[in-house]
């Protein structure tokens, strides 16, 4: 069961604006960037457009599938959805960019999907190469916007393009303050499309919300991300998959603990096992895991405290019996830089590190307020 505590019942999506968006689709054949999040008042947007006999003839998919019974990282096929028939068209494995061949039929791409406001979130990613293929063959893109439940605060190092991946492809922090309809007009206009091309947005913003607000998401966005503890603890403790340690895939807590066999921090242990479509082979699988239970912090302090936590990673480091073995290659990739993973290596204190932020963080703050849609205040 999601959690719902704090939902604000004055939000409206765009999604849920039909009356802004239906007469845009009137007469056209359409491809649905979307996934499990994509509904209104229960209902997936795919089904509701089928019942106005709306022209869909694609779906694409993004990590974690269209249905969003995709484990992390693992492949999404292609296909036929079997509810409705259409063509299901993977946007994660071999293929994360449409090709001119998958768009000729498509008059308008429809973009709808849940965010949840940190840099290495791959639905960003999926938007930006969507947003690269309507530009380079002349299709415009609707969005549908949605509520960022991060979208209070700003954190993070920024990403050095050195380190550019699908999880972070933009010179942004971790934590970037921006909905999915704010950050495609930051990369239109920041000219982050390869050779500079521009999309042709059309959005319907989300109606009486602010970067303030509370929102609860009624539907999880992504297997490992099941209730609103673990989405506000996820900028802080996702570090920790470029790491030797399990922070709860293949539990019924995932990113809300943290910890590894043979450690002797902490005093809550778990045992990560497979589990199909959610945590396939996590890490530590079978092995008793000890460490640290933050679903009560996740819950009550992580959003009010609004920055990301370095103080698990940082001490964890400091005791960890094999602390030459603690990062691997991927943590870098998260960060979005080496500097990071030096700091905490040389013992800089989480207010040394955090304070080597502030500059870029300002410059950004510059740059992001120029897309902003809805209030900070």
């Amino acid at each position: 069961m999601f959690c719902y505590l704090g939902s604000n019942s004055q939000i409206i999506t765009g999604a849920a604006q039909t009356e802004a968006y239906l007469p845009l689709l009137k007469g056209k054949k359409i491809g649905m960037v979307v996934n499990q999040t994509s509904t209104i008042e229960g209902v997936h947007l795919v089904d509701y457009l089928g019942l106005q006999n709306q022209n869909i003839v694609a779906i694409f998919a993004p990590e974690h599938g269209f249905r969003g019974d995709h484990s992390a990282g693992e492949k999404v096929k292609s296909g036929v959805d079997a509810k409705s028939g259409i063509k299901v068209i993977s946007l994660y494995g071999n293929q994360k960019k449409p090709s001119k061949e998958m768009l000729q039929n498509i008059d308008l791409l429809v973009f709808d999907i849940q965010d949840v406001g940190a840099r290495f979130y791959t639905y960003i990613s999926t938007l930006h190469y969507v947003m690269e293929a309507c530009a380079e063959n002349n299709k415009p893109l609707l969005i549908l916007d949605r509520p960022n439940p991060n979208g209070h605060y700003i954190d993070g190092p920024i990403l050095d393009t050195n380190f550019k991946s699908f999880v972070g492809m933009h010179p942004v922090p971790v934590v970037h303050g921006c909905t999915i309809a704010e950050y495609a007009q930051m990369i239109n206009g920041e000219a982050w499309l390869k050779n500079k091309v521009q999309c042709q947005l059309t959005i319907i913003k989300v109606k009486n919300y602010t970067h303030q607000d509370a929102y609860a998401l009624p539907i999880k966005p992504s297997p490992n991300l099941p209730n609103m503890g673990s989405i506000y603890l996820y900028p802080s403790l996702c570090f920790f998959e470029g790491t030797s340690y399990s922070i709860g895939r293949g539990t019924h807590m995932p990113f809300e603990c943290i910890g590894k066999p043979g450690i002797s921090m902490g005093s809550d242990t778990f045992t990560p096992k497979h589990l199909a479509g959610i945590a396939d082979h996590p890490p530590h699988e079978g092995k008793l895991c000890r460490g640290f239970n933050l679903q009560s912090y996740g819950i009550n302090l992580a959003r009010y405290q609004a920055k990301i936590n370095l103080y698990w990673m940082i001490e964890l480091y400091k005791h960890d019996p094999d602390s030459v073995k603690f990062f691997n290659p991927f943590f870098d990739k998260l960060a979005g830089t080496d500097k990071l993973r030096k700091q905490i290596i040389t013992g800089k204190t989480e207010e040394e590190i955090r304070q080597s932020w502030q500059v870029d963080l300002g410059k950004y703050r510059a740059i992001r307020s120029k897309y902003l849609l809805y209030s900070d205040k």
